[in-house]
């Protein structure tokens, strides 16, 4: 379940350089023009407006050559992100109508959906998936699927993920876990993956850029999640 910490963070600054477009049924935000070459990038709770994940996705389209599509898989919600900035809203957010309108069994149609549509189209699809996105871009690389709907997955701070989903991965997978997070148990994090020292959830769509231990673990969470997609988009 989503609590506080899905929340906590700090809005950056920039402007995204895409465009409002769609994919499947779902509206998307979608950047870059490489013809064999996607990613789909599903957010956290913030969702496909939030600055942050945009500028994300710009970064991840120029980086590693591809196109990046990040569509709204909350039916149109998008929380408020002045709580980003004025953490004391947090108690005017119904997170519980959230988890029941957003859970899995409500979007998974959706994101299978969305990535269908992606491989009708490109030779090599990614996914990258934050918070919420943890879960489903597990699904979307369960070894169920043959072929596989996707080359290789990476998530940063997972939410909902369970050890069947871990169990169940087909394809590449790249773990970015923050040292404290009680969404990403302990438990979890040892049986998927070691983890970035000092951060907190959220650390690689919302950490401090002022602070030097978070903006480090935020430069090094975005060029391992580069790399590890070059590898396998593009190797």
């Amino acid at each position: 379940m989503a609590s506080e910490c899905c929340l906590r963070g700090f809005q950056w600054d920039g402007t995204p350089i895409g465009k409002e477009s769609t994919l499947a049924n779902n509206k998307a935000y979608v950047v870059g023009s490489n013809a064999d070459v996607a990613i789909m990038v599903i957010p956290d709770l913030f969702g496909w407006t939030f600055v942050n994940e945009r500028l994300l996705s710009d970064y991840y389209a120029k980086e590693v050559n591809a196109t990046v599509y990040m569509p709204d898989f909350f039916g149109g919600v998008v929380m408020p992100t002045e709580i980003v900035r004025d953490y004391s809203r947090f108690g005017e957010l119904d997170l519980d109508k959230f988890h029941k309108d957003n859970s899995k069994e409500v979007r998974w149609p959706e994101l299978l959906a969305c990535v269908q549509a992606l491989r009708s189209q490109y030779k090599c699809i990614g996914i990258i998936g934050y918070c919420y996105g943890g879960w489903s871009n597990f699904r979307l690389g369960s070894k169920e699927y043959s072929p596989r709907l996707v080359e290789c997955i990476s998530t940063a701070h997972p939410t909902w993920l369970t050890k069947e989903e871990i169990d169940n991965i087909g394809v590449p997978v790249q773990i970015l876990a923050p040292e404290v997070d009680p969404a990403f148990t302990p438990e979890l994090k040892a049986y998927a993956n070691a983890y970035f020292p000092g951060v907190e959830h959220a650390f690689a769509t919302r950490g401090n850029p002022d602070d030097g231990v978070e903006k480090r673990a935020m430069i090094r969470g975005k060029n391992a999640q580069v790399a590890w997609m070059k590898e396998w988009l593009h190797g």
